[in-house]
């Protein structure tokens, strides 16, 4: 059994490795092509050539490093808020080991580049409040590992790319208020782990039995979010499919025909805004009985007189439902 003063000595060389242990080369090189692009705001704080801290110098800010065998890589690179003005920057895509990048609530413009799908180990990817353009790469369906995608609040366009079906752990996807059209891809239904889905406030066409189709997609998703699109035809029976449902929002879309009373079979459904469409007839009766049923919204629609809301009635912050879970 080794003496104290040996093991003394085992922890002091280990700690004297990791002292000096180097940054791959590749994420020190693309860091600071980074470092050349952006604004003051964030080199200020990055001091230094090493972005995982060199000697006394410490980490750049926003810049995690993990350890890989006798070398440091770049996991997570978290630059946010500080107003970061120009094109997306490419040299990120070289960050090969990149788990986490957070750049949401900047200036940055263009379109994200496809070379994103690089990224394999990444698992959240927060670009939400920034002035991006043009397409969403279909490249991000290449990223695996991805829980988190958040695009909100950019001006893309066309549509929403089929390819983002192939991300078998992807549970949060919020692409609202942009300037996406065409129809909500069906095979969004595969994604076995998907609990939030929000697309409210573009161009979205097409019907909801387009989306939802029979069998059993959606299986985990919790919260739906098509509000303020274009979307139409009847609220069709396979809803009930959802059976996790919690927040349905269908609000000002141009939705019609009868409510299904299939909606009561959803147990629990928390949430259902219905108002600013065009259904007819009368709520279902079981509707205002459903145990989980808090809120029901229904003004701006055709249906009978007397028809009433359910719940207090709110002006929801759409801004407030991007949380990291």
């Amino acid at each position: 059994m080794a003496s104290s003063s040996t093991l003394s000595w085992i922890v002091f060389f280990l700690l004297l490795g990791l002292g000096r242990c180097k940054t791959v080369k590749r994420d020190v090189k693309a860091l600071n092509e980074i470092k050349a692009s952006l604004g003051w705001r964030v080199v200020y704080a990055w001091v230094g050539d090493d972005p995982c801290g060199d000697g006394n110098l410490p980490p750049w800010s926003g810049v995690t490093c993990s350890q890989q065998g006798d070398y440091r890589v770049v996991t997570e690179l978290e630059v946010y808020a500080v107003s970061i003005v120009g094109p997306f920057p490419i040299a990120v895509t070289n960050l090969l080991d990149l788990k986490r990048l957070d750049l949401h609530n900047n200036k940055l413009t263009g379109p994200i580049p496809p070379q994103i799908g690089r990224l394999k180990h990444l698992t959240i990817l927060n670009l939400r409040w920034n002035k991006l353009q043009d397409v969403i790469p279909p490249e991000i369906g290449e990223l695996k590992k991805l829980t988190h995608l958040y695009l909100s609040f950019n001006h893309f366009k066309g549509e929403i790319p089929v390819e983002l079906a192939n991300l078998p752990e992807l549970r949060y996807l919020y692409l609202h208020e942009n300037r996406l059209t065409g129809k909500i891809p069906p095979e969004l239904g595969k994604l076995k782990n998907l609990r939030h889905l929000d697309v409210s406030g573009n161009h979205l066409t097409g019907t909801l039995a387009d989306f939802i189709q029979n069998g059993d997609g959606f299986p985990s998703l919790r919260n739906l979010y098509l509000n303020d699109n274009q979307l139409s035809g009847e609220l069709p029976d396979q809803i009930s499919n959802l059976t996790n449902l919690e927040i349905l929002y269908l609000s000002y879309n141009k939705l019609s025909g009868q409510i299904t009373p299939k909606l009561m079979e959803i147990p629990r459904l928390t949430c259902l805004y219905l108002d600013h469409n065009a259904f007819t007839g009368k709520i279902p009766n079981g509707l205002y009985k459903h145990p989980f049923l808090k809120e029901m919204y229904v003004e701006g629609n055709l249906f009978k007189s007397g028809t009433k809301q359910k719940g207090p009635h709110k002006i929801l912050d759409l801004s407030d439902t991007e949380f990291l879970f």
